[in-house]
């Protein structure tokens, strides 16, 4: 029988773009993704290009027990192992993401810093009890000094975090005692940002480090840069300057274009850019100027994860992820996107070579050839916004007849930061975590699960991040999620209360009713899944659920995952004690010895350990049984009603 050919999405905007881009012989994603294979021995790590003697390509027989003589001979022209060829495959994709999250704090740094020294008008301090709480867990003097001064003190602080020599990165201590101490006896600490990443690129350079073992700890060291260090500076000084997100509702889909309005998605990671767009894009004179060309006002829509830093703090409507990025300009109602870094495929620009969309890039990290370059200057950010929406309003007149903008779209509740989440547990004078952790031991909710990460065209689209998230909330887990995987749950409807009672189990359904949440937490970009980090960390800290990472009824997963970020993002998860199962394809398959260290070793070493399931329902029933099993190592496997105690029981108890 023929194979069944693979469904490219079970979201129907996306089925119904596709369609249309079909009617018109627009290539898409999803077709490049048919027409080329991939690489199979690129695909199981067991290539390498380090140097011009290679490529040197190191399959590994499939079906059979490699024998001693085979392993041997399945070297490179160096002499490099395949374990030594996979081990440096996946360091290179730990530093690269691990760069791209960090080089994003580093921007935000910068923004943050211009804005103390007083040298933009346009940014602010938007929460101040966060700015100073982060200046007493760093350090930095309060007394009666302005905000700014503070702030500077602070920019400086995370500034040389970057550049740090030797010590330790500062917000490690915000991680349980416990799990630094594993961290320190490993030497894994990381001493500063660019070195970690520096360190690891050198090692993996040909002739230098040959030890799959000793890389990983390299590995470990620069990705715990990222998590600890990199993209929480970035969530936390975007929370004091942005204002840190709370609940607010919004709707989600290629639906939210308007066919009478402007429409203007915004595209990429960094959100000062985004920030300013969202102003400038209401001000009276922008909507006048709008109106002035024939639309009936500005139409301001994110892509991607500069869409979840605009929705978590302003409530703007998400046109889609990463897979549905050519698909909005196919509508033929985009009138103008506007990208900065990270995630933005090249592809847009031939789809928008067959509409009027203009293509705006902004960040000189980040050119497209053929696109418009329109510089985004972090000195007069409003200026900037303002010539950017100008652009997209002049391009409105040129929009074509072949307008077709999917009547389909969800609503969505985000912004569950971890200060909101302890918010909403306890109230404004008892904000605590110890609700969730009651809850957690006495049954109710099974355990907590991370369901993360991207895109990716090898499989159904937004079909793994759904059908776990099913199987997961089904089970009484409380599912947390960024990025991508955050925008398929809410497509999905996911992401309001009334979720909990149509597909929740009777425990976690209850608590969400009674508290008011929907069963899957938004927390944000992806650079923002340090909030789960801090929230993990928060749940120890209230007790009864162990004294680490390592101990909670906790899972983590990235099903649909094709980023070297999600690598980085999933080592310091796994370095951090948290069991990481991820989807798609497994980038180490070529080397079973090197891929043992990663699903079983590092169990050993740091609590926690990768795993690979592409079903993505039985990779949702692994992480269950790893919830049980820790539940069970708590004591707490077996659901306990609380108890209301009256005064008799209370004596019995005294005597």
């Amino acid at each position: 029988m023929p194979e069944e050919k693979q469904a490219k999405s079970i979201d129907k905007a996306t089925l119904e773009m596709l369609d249309k881009a079909a009617e018109e012989g627009i290539a898409t994603v999803f077709d490049r993704a048919e027409k080329m294979k991939p690489c199979p021995i690129g695909a199981d790590g067991s290539c390498c290009k380090n140097c011009a003697m290679g490529p040197c390509r190191v399959p590994l027989a499939k079906g059979k027990e490699e024998t001693p003589e085979e392993k041997k001979a399945r070297v490179g022209v160096c002499g490099a192992t395949a374990e030594t060829i996979s081990a440096r495959n996946f360091a290179r994709m730990i530093a690269a993401g691990s760069a791209s999250h960090s080089d994003h704090g580093r921007r935000v740094i910068e923004a943050f810093k211009l804005m103390a020294e007083g040298k933009t008008k346009d940014f602010e301090i938007k929460d101040e009890q966060k700015l100073l709480k982060l200046a007493l867990d760093m350090g930095v003097e309060i007394g009666n000094r302005s905000n700014n001064e503070i702030a500077l003190d602070i920019a400086n602080k995370c500034e040389n975090e970057f550049g740090k020599q030797e010590g330790e990165l500062l917000f490690i201590k915000n991680a349980p005692i416990k799990r630094q101490e594993i961290w320190r006896n490993l030497g894994v600490v990381p001493r500063g940002i660019d070195r970690e990443i520096v360190e690891l690129m050198h090692r993996t350079h040909m002739g230098v480090d040959q030890d799959y073992r000793n890389l990983m700890l390299q590995g470990t060291r620069a990705a715990l840069a990222d998590g600890w260090g990199g993209s929480m500076i970035a969530t936390e000084i975007q929370d004091c300057m942005f204002g840190t997100p709370s609940p607010v509702l919004s709707e989600i889909n290629l639906g939210v274009l308007k066919e009478d309005m402007v429409n203007l998605v915004i595209h990429g990671h960094e959100p000062a850019l985004a920030e300013m767009l969202a102003v400038v894009s209401q001000e009276p004179e922008m909507v006048k100027y709008a109106e002035s060309k024939g639309a009936k006002g500005i139409n301001l829509a994110g892509m991607c994860c500069t869409a979840n830093e605009i929705l978590m703090r302003h409530g703007v409507p998400i046109a889609g992820n990463f897979l549905q990025q050519e698909l909005a300009i196919v509508t033929g109602a985009l009138d103008a996107m506007v990208v900065d870094v990270q995630c933005i495929m090249q592809g847009i620009k031939e789809v928008a070579s067959c509409f009027h969309t203009k293509i705006i890039t902004t960040d000189n990290r980040a050119k497209m050839t053929g696109a418009e370059y329109m510089a985004f200057d972090e000195h007069n950010p409003k200026e900037s916004a303002r010539a950017i929406v100008r652009a997209a309003i002049d391009n409105y007149t040129k929009r074509g007849k072949n307008v077709r903008i999917p009547n389909i779209k969800q609503p969505l509740i985000a912004g569950f930061s971890h200060e909101t989440i302890s918010y909403l547990l306890g109230g404004l004078f008892r904000a605590s975590y110890r609700p969730l952790n009651d809850n957690i031991i006495n049954g109710r909710i099974r355990g907590l699960a991370g369901v993360v990460g991207c895109n990716n065209a090898r499989t159904t689209h937004d079909s793994g991040h759904i059908a776990m998230i099913k199987e997961l909330i089904k089970n009484d887990v409380l599912v947390l999620s960024t990025g991508c995987g955050a925008m398929a749950a809410a497509k999905a409807g996911l992401m309001v209360p009334e979720a909990a009672k149509k597909y929740c189990g009777e425990g976690l359904a209850e608590i969400c009713e009674t508290v008011g949440i929907p069963p899957v937490l938004h927390m944000g970009a992806c650079v923002d899944n340090s909030r789960i980090l801090i929230a993990a960390t928060a749940v120890v800290k209230d007790g009864g659920l162990g004294d680490d990472i390592s101990d909670l009824p906790a899972a983590g997963a990235a099903p649909e995952w094709m980023s070297e970020k999600a690598i980085a993002i999933g080592q310091y998860f796994v370095a951090s004690g948290v069991y990481t199962v991820f989807g798609t394809t497994w980038p180490t398959s070529g080397s079973k010895e090197f891929t043992n260290h990663l699903f079983k070793d590092m169990e050993e070493m740091y609590g926690g350990k990768w795993d690979f399931q592409p079903d993505p329902v039985q990779a949702a029933q692994l992480m269950i049984a790893h919830i049980d099993k820790k539940r069970k190592a708590l004591g707490i496997d077996k659901a306990r009603e609380r108890v209301l105690y009256d005064m008799d029981m209370r004596r019995e108890l005294e005597g």
